[in-house]
């Protein structure tokens, strides 16, 4: 089911005024097929490597959104067409990159929300290196797993309980 973060932000206006839900700083260009995406958070740190992008997509998804927090790194992408189709696969909502991704033309075209700082054409190393399953933080928010993302044209949403219309 879509969720507009416009129509949520009209019904707990009072809660997004009080910081329980929060609004993610206009930062993110919008990539995939799918404009609008929600589900639980499942969060990535790391720097430059997607070794654990690929072992997080390889997984069953179940609806959830991968946050990925890639420190705003604008030197390589950290989530390609391979990646981002193995997500859509395997039943992930979304994903937010914290950094670039590449080839934006094939990823436009998948049934995938994906999110992320710009595009880049180079391609990430591959030590190994990073963490799962921390709270992450960037533009303003932070995003802790299990928490309820909400996405669309107008902005990402994060709520620590699910949002209904």
């Amino acid at each position: 089911m879509d969720y507009y973060t416009a129509d949520l932000c009209d019904k707990y206006e009072d809660q997004v005024r009080a910081g329980r839900i929060r609004i993610l700083e206009p930062m993110l260009v919008a990539y995939g097929g799918r404009n609008v995406f929600n589900g639980r958070i499942t969060t990535l740190k790391l720097f430059e490597d997607n070794t654990l992008v690929r072992k997080a997509l390889e997984a069953p998804g179940d609806g959830r959104v991968l946050v990925i927090d890639g420190g705003g790194s604008l030197r390589c992408a950290l989530v390609g067409d391979q990646l981002a189709q193995l997500g859509a696969q395997n039943g992930w909502g979304g994903i937010i990159v914290y950094g670039c991704i590449r080839d934006s033309h094939a990823i436009n075209a998948m049934d995938i929300g994906v999110l992320a700082l710009d595009s880049h054409p180079l391609k990430s190393i591959k030590k190994n290196t990073g963490e799962a399953g921390l709270d992450v933080s960037f533009g303003g928010i932070t995003f802790v797993p299990g928490y309820y993302l909400y996405a669309d044209d107008d902005g990402v949403l994060v709520s620590p309980s699910e949002l209904l219309l």
